[in-house]
């Protein structure tokens, strides 16, 4: 069966619905009224091979904060819906991915308890209409709803682009590695018996 989640939320800054199959094949449809957060969310979607659906409307006329944060928030909850109840799943997953210039290291332990580290500094405030700090507001709100332990490395940096497009796509490729079911684990990966 495909792990599926939909899960929406309303606020008096941000009207958000997202969709994610992590059983997917890739496709994306996503409008966040932010160009360069379209790209890393569609990127996402396309190296983790799942299937996103992600409709935003933000108060952009403020600035892309609560747009971008809120849908850490929602994402991170579908993506803890969809894992349901981490039956035979690998629980942990590392990335290295290049990026030209760049190397990002991503790992993530689908453990149920949220912490998020990252060492990542931009050489530029902005990418786009995407404020650089906002890149550390959204991948906080996701680790935290989706309750997993998410830590970043920047190896190599240069570029604020290909560096923010690294670690959507290492994030993608860890969260694959860590929600593939694996038939010689037949509970929860973990001695206590609960994730």
């Amino acid at each position: 069966m495909e792990r599926t989640a939909a899960v929406t939320r309303t606020t008096k800054e941000t009207d958000i619905a997202v969709r994610l199959n992590l059983d997917g094949s890739g496709k994306a449809e996503i409008s966040t009224g932010i160009g360069f957060f379209d790209h890393m969310l569609n990127g996402f979607a396309r190296h983790g091979l799942f299937d996103l659906n992600c409709q935003v409307k933000g108060d952009l006329e403020v600035d892309c904060h609560h747009t971008i944060e809120d849908t850490g928030i929602v994402l991170g909850q579908a993506i803890r819906k969809a894992v349901g109840d981490k039956k035979g799943i690998v629980r942990y997953g590392t990335c290295i991915l290049p990026m030209d210039e760049s190397l990002v290291l991503c790992s993530l332990d689908l453990s149920g308890r949220p912490y998020y580290v990252s060492d990542v500094e931009f050489p530029t405030e902005r990418v786009g209409e995407m404020d650089t700090q906002m890149v550390k507001e959204f991948f906080y709100a996701v680790s935290y709803s989706a309750a997993m332990n998410l830590h970043f490395k920047m190896l190599s940096g240069g570029n604020s682009h290909h560096m923010i497009e690294g670690m959507f796509k290492a994030f993608a490729k860890a969260l694959d590695m860590a929600a593939a079911h694996d038939p010689r684990i037949t509970d929860v990966l973990s001695t206590k018996g609960s994730l």
